[in-house]
């Protein structure tokens, strides 16, 4: 541990790491500056990251922070949480007022006498922070990020030698599994996968009751095991709490229907679509037998506009295209030019287009459940998107502890365009319209 004498309190501050926590700690310690830790909920992972943070920040000036997914969480789970067997709030125990120059609440920072600053923020938006570079940043809840941001933050600790932190809960296969994943074969990085029948956190009758609570809570045997699962035994291929499609591609999955599924030149290639701006813009390609739907290939973007979308995703790849299935809003007329999506879509050459009406979120949600059992994913060019689909799900109200309709998150848009197709596979006349769209004027197909 590092240790300052003098007037300076002895750092880490009146604490010693867990036997379980120790492996990170003596990593860091020796000068390991990334480490992955995948745990148990009350494993301490937020207390390890300040405890750490502490020591460094008395040997190095600089600006430190520690990002939650949104400053809101960053509040209620740093700043102001509280230590329920000392009574004092964490980041006093952590920071002792001896090293502090001065503590500003409403920015959640902390002014150290050494020049140091540290920082709780929201990792939505940690583009929008002032200042200096980090040396030094934690991701707390890193699975329920956005992944964005370790690709700003990441050059800039690279160039000044400064250290991450990623410490989460599994929240389904994301993002954060994947990296996980890809790490643990990276010498230059510390992981530790911690479910929590390998600490001495809880005992197993306690384990046996937070399973049984959780069902209780959630009112599904189902959800319930499966929240236990990720939060408590670290499954990265447990279903997210609320997600619609988890458990139906874990059955495909293992009915070897995820797999190598190879591009058939003698079929059409029929594409559905999620249309962003300034979000994302995700299309599906797929490929029907019969019943059996084939989804050989996956696209997504984000912040590029239809030309690039159309180049990219359409015509770099080798396919003879069927129909391409839009949500409703491609009708939408443009403010700036007066024209809608669609009209843009024939400028660029797309043809064959069939323009959707607008529709209740859960009729897309059925479509999509009844199609899954019949359809075959490659498992590598749709690597992405079924990662958006299996992390699809349900919005949770905290007022109400209920589910209450889809969460828009970044799987809403792959999940939205697999959904756009399994509608018009299902076939609904009275809910569609159809036109075909090509380079000269626009005519209506019945």
């Amino acid at each position: 541990m590092s240790r300052r004498k003098g007037k300076l309190p002895e750092l880490p501050s009146r604490w010693t790491p867990r036997e379980y926590q120790k492996p990170l700690m003596q990593y860091l310690e020796y000068g390991g500056l990334r480490a992955d830790v995948a745990a148990h909920r009350r494993w301490g992972k937020d207390e390890v990251a300040l405890h750490w943070t502490a020591t460094q920040i008395v040997q190095r000036a600089g600006v430190y922070w520690h990002l939650l997914p949104e400053a809101s969480q960053g509040r209620k789970a740093i700043w102001d949480a509280v230590n329920p067997h000392t009574g004092r709030r964490r980041i006093d125990e952590a920071f002792p007022p001896e090293i502090r120059e001065r503590t500003r609440d409403s920015e959640m920072a902390i002014h150290f006498r050494n020049g140091a600053v540290w920082q709780v923020a929201g990792s939505d938006n940690y583009n929008s922070l002032v200042g200096s570079p980090p040396v030094g940043v934690v991701f707390s809840e890193w699975a329920l990020a956005k992944p964005d941001a370790w690709d700003f933050i990441r050059p800039i600790l690279a160039e000044n030698g400064g250290w991450a932190l990623f410490l989460w809960t599994p929240r389904g296969r994301n993002h954060a599994t994947r990296a996980f994943e890809a790490r643990e074969r990276d010498p230059e990085w510390f992981t530790q996968r911690a479910p929590a029948t390998t600490t001495d956190v809880f005992t197993p009758e306690q384990l046996e009751k937070e399973r049984a609570q959780l069902v209780a809570e959630l009112g599904s045997r189902e959800e319930g095991e499966a929240r236990f699962a990720s939060e408590y035994l670290v499954d990265f291929d447990a279903a997210a709490p609320g997600a619609y499609y988890a458990v139906l591609l874990g059955e495909a999955e293992k009915a070897g229907r995820i797999g190598r599924v190879p591009h058939d030149p003698a079929l059409k290639v029929d594409t559905a679509w999620d249309l962003g701006i300034d979000d994302y813009t995700a299309i599906w390609f797929f490929q029907q037998v019969g019943r059996e739907v084939r989804a050989i290939d996956y696209f997504e973007t984000q912040g590029q506009g239809l030309a690039a979308v159309v180049r990219e995703a359409i015509a770099a790849r080798p396919y003879a295209y069927g129909t391409h299935h839009l949500p409703h809003d491609v009708m939408v007329r443009e403010l700036g030019t007066g024209r809608s999506r669609l009209e843009t879509l024939a400028s660029l050459g797309l043809t064959g287009v069939s323009a959707g009406q607008a529709t209740d979120p859960e009729e897309r949600v059925n479509a999509a459940r009844l199609m899954i059992p019949v359809t075959w994913f490659d498992a590598e060019r749709c690597a992405l998107g079924l990662e958006r689909m299996r992390a699809y799900r349900k919005r949770w109200n905290r007022a109400t502890r209920s589910y209450a309709g889809p969460l828009h998150d970044q799987a809403s848009h792959g999940a939205d365009a697999f959904g756009e197709f399994a509608l018009h596979r299902r076939g609904a006349p009275a809910s569609r319209q159809t036109r075909r769209v090509g380079g000269g004027p626009l005519s209506w197909m019945g």
